[in-house]
């Protein structure tokens, strides 16, 4: 039988290595002009959810969000640093290259 990512593999608890935040910076990397309803879609959670983790992750400094007509548009920042202190010293870049294909067009030079 085949191994997919819902299956029991914790010993009865569901859980994953990533949070709905990082989740959500994967899907907007992803797609940088997605509307939040595909954001929360993809990542199994609610609009209002997802909205408060881009609220989040904007105040963190980590994407900025740009009016384009009736859209946002997002700009990730990959100079952030991760908030855990075990993982202080790396930066979300590390991990936007590692899961998601990010366009250079989508990435701010921040520091």
């Amino acid at each position: 039988m085949a191994s997919t990512a819902t299956d029991d593999i914790g010993g009865g608890r569901n859980w994953t290595f990533l949070t709905n935040h990082g989740h959500v910076l994967l899907a907007i990397a992803r797609n940088p002009t997605a509307r939040l309803r595909d954001v929360a879609a993809e990542v199994g959670v609610t609009e209002r959810a997802a909205q408060a983790i881009v609220a989040d992750l904007e105040a963190g400094g980590y994407l900025h969000r740009t009016r384009v007509g009736r859209r946002n548009e997002y700009t990730l920042n990959p100079a952030g640093r991760f908030r855990h202190p075990a993982e202080a010293d790396r930066q979300v870049g590390d991990l936007l290259a590692l899961f998601a294909e990010t366009p250079a067009t989508n990435l701010s030079p921040r520091a």
